[in-house]
């Protein structure tokens, strides 16, 4: 195996570590930090089933966002239906034909549509980046980072696209990388500029993506303005640690 191969067989190694364990340990903060109050966003739902269907449709719908600004949610949700669509269409490359999951990735829908999903992503994406530029209040709040993000994904897609229809790169070798990678079998990455620069961009996002504003995409499940339930009359809210609290003052 080339010294380069080896760079990028270590190289994803270790972006997959610090992805999964940031990822692990920053959600393991999110649920063990308290909500001492009640503090739903109204209207709120009064059941738990509610409360299901109220996160299911923010995490699909984007609904709050519909509700405050219509043209930053259709660049939003056609930026993550792209993105979608484009994650199950690369899982060819991480799946074998006898794998359980081989049919969802692998059928008209998935092989059509994500096929131009890098030109829909991109264009979402330009549309996210220019509410940053153009929107006041919002590039009043924006840090390099959020920039810098927004370009890193660009670069992904724009690398991606690049690699289908500037540039063929070998498939086959490809995918026998990516399913080395998961089986701890290690095989030569293709050289390819675009392909090398692409996978380059893909393991900077997964080291980056645990300490970056893309933690909403787990975030929003822990939120208490969404995942509580709107029953403060009926029922006292007490924290974890209140109720310890609680219990210790009503034993003296």
């Amino acid at each position: 195996m080339s010294t380069l191969s080896l760079a990028y067989v270590v190289l994803f190694y270790v972006a997959g570590f610090i992805f999964l364990a940031g990822l692990v340990l920053r959600i393991t903060k999110y649920a063990r930090t308290p909500a001492p109050l009640k503090i739903p966003t109204m209207p709120a739902p009064t059941t738990r089933t509610g409360v299901v269907m109220r996160l299911a449709r923010e995490v699909v719908f984007f609904q709050s966002l519909f509700r405050s600004n219509k043209w930053i949610w259709i660049f939003g949700w056609i930026f993550h239906l792209s993105l979608l669509l484009a994650f199950f269409r690369h899982l060819r490359y991480a799946l074998s034909p006898d794998s359980i999951l081989w049919p969802l990735v692998n059928n008209e829908i998935v092989l059509s549509f994500g096929k131009y999903a890098g030109f829909t992503m991109l264009l979402g994406l330009l549309g996210l980046f220019g509410r940053r530029i153009f929107v006041d209040r919002v590039r009043y709040i924006s840090q390099p980072s959020d920039y810098l993000m927004l370009l890193l994904i660009m670069g992904i897609a724009a690398t991606g696209l690049g690699t289908s229809y500037l540039s063929h790169t070998d498939i086959v070798a490809l995918k026998q990388f990516a399913l080395g990678l998961l089986y701890f079998d290690p095989r030569p990455v293709p050289n390819d500029a675009l392909i090398l620069i692409h996978l380059a961009l893909v393991a900077i996002l997964l080291i980056v993506f645990p300490i970056s504003k893309l933690l909403h995409a787990p975030g929003v499940f822990f939120s208490p303005t969404r995942n509580q339930v709107d029953n403060a009359r009926e029922k006292r809210h007490l924290a974890p640690w209140a109720a310890e609290l609680d219990s210790t003052r009503g034993n003296r």
